[in-house]
């Protein structure tokens, strides 16, 4: 077993990314005696209060501080973070853009096997990790072996795992900077210039408790009725998923995903929507999700609360009256 796993720390704007909370539980998956110690990066007062609040839930934290790390550059992330990992390191990310971005290039350069997207893991055996990835957008489960003996980069499906919310590690955080900064930062062949936020629209669904959204199984413009109708009668706002929008059914700024917004409802309806990681990654919070589509092997329903296999266009009229009658 390995001695310790090293996540890899996702936050914005001095807040902690959600999937910091599932990395420590799919870390005790692979390795339940291993030591999580966690690492971030960043600059200034900020990263402070990342990494105190990462301290919670992580028995030690390590941190990276420097100004070239303000907006941090995955290619210059990489070799700072060689430097300071030992030979041999599991390290885990999270599976969205950034995490898709350093870890094939940071595997290549720890010289460690480079397994994505992981959903779960089936056991630790002489140094081969049973785990278990989704292709096919979801409609097949494939269950490989990866040897990590000699190290790995692993990167974790957000939502696969539930998040440690129990805060009782009280870790300590260790500043590796000197040691990570040592020679100098790596020369960078691109640049930050601005993040451009997506368009609010109408409706903000990013503040939404209640979400009613829709996919491809609406089949036409002319049946989103039926979906207002649900969320009017709900007290809920609708959202979608990317066909709607390419189909300019309804605008961007309702779409749910990893190319739209990302949303933490206490409770998500999903009609129609068949349930890819690109979907579910902008999908934050572990909220309540009820998922009604007529297939019934459709990947939605691995991670929904409420399952219910059914043809949108005849459930959710009759559950937007049966609503309206309780109310």
């Amino acid at each position: 077993m390995p001695e310790q796993i090293f996540a890899y720390i996702l936050h914005k704007n001095g807040k902690v990314e959600d999937t910091a909370l599932e990395l420590t539980n799919a870390a005790k998956a692979i390795s339940p005696e291993s030591r999580v110690v966690a690492v971030v990066a960043g600059s200034g007062g900020e990263l402070q209060a990342v990494c105190d609040e990462v301290a919670k839930t992580y028995p030690e934290v390590w941190k990276i501080d420097h100004d070239a790390l303000v907006y941090i550059n995955a290619e210059v992330l990489r070799d700072l973070l060689v430097r300071i990992l030992p030979k041999g390191s599991i390290v885990l990310l999270s599976h969205e853009h950034f995490g898709m971005d350093l870890s094939p290039g940071l595997s290549v350069k720890l010289d460690a096997a480079y397994l994505p997207d992981a959903t779960a893991f089936e056991g630790l055996e002489g140094g081969v990790l049973r785990a278990v990835r989704e292709e096919y957008s979801g409609m097949v489960s494939t269950h490989i072996t990866c040897d990590i003996s000699e190290g790995a980069v692993i990167t974790i499906r957000p939502g696969a795992f539930q998040p440690d919310e129990s805060q009782s590690a009280g870790g300590t955080v260790v500043d590796k900077t000197g040691e990570a900064v040592e020679g100098g930062i790596p020369g960078e062949n691109r640049r930050y210039l601005e993040v451009v936020e997506a368009e609010i629209g109408d409706v903000d669904i990013t503040k939404s408790d209640v979400l009613v959204s829709v996919g491809r199984g609406i089949e036409d413009e002319d049946n989103l009725e039926i979906v207002f109708d649900l969320a009017k009668a709900l007290g809920a706002d609708v959202s979608c998923s990317r066909p709607i929008v390419d189909a300019k059914w309804l605008e961007k700024a309702r779409q749910v995903g990893t190319s739209g917004q990302t949303v933490k409802p206490k409770v998500y309806l999903a009609c129609g929507i068949s349930g890819s990681f690109q979907h579910m990654g902008g999908i934050k919070g572990a909220p309540f999700i009820i998922a009604i589509n007529k297939n019934a092997k459709a990947p939605i329903f691995q991670v929904a609360d409420v399952g219910v296999v059914a043809d949108i266009l005849d459930l959710l009229p009759d559950l937007a009256d049966t609503i309206g009658d309780i109310k």
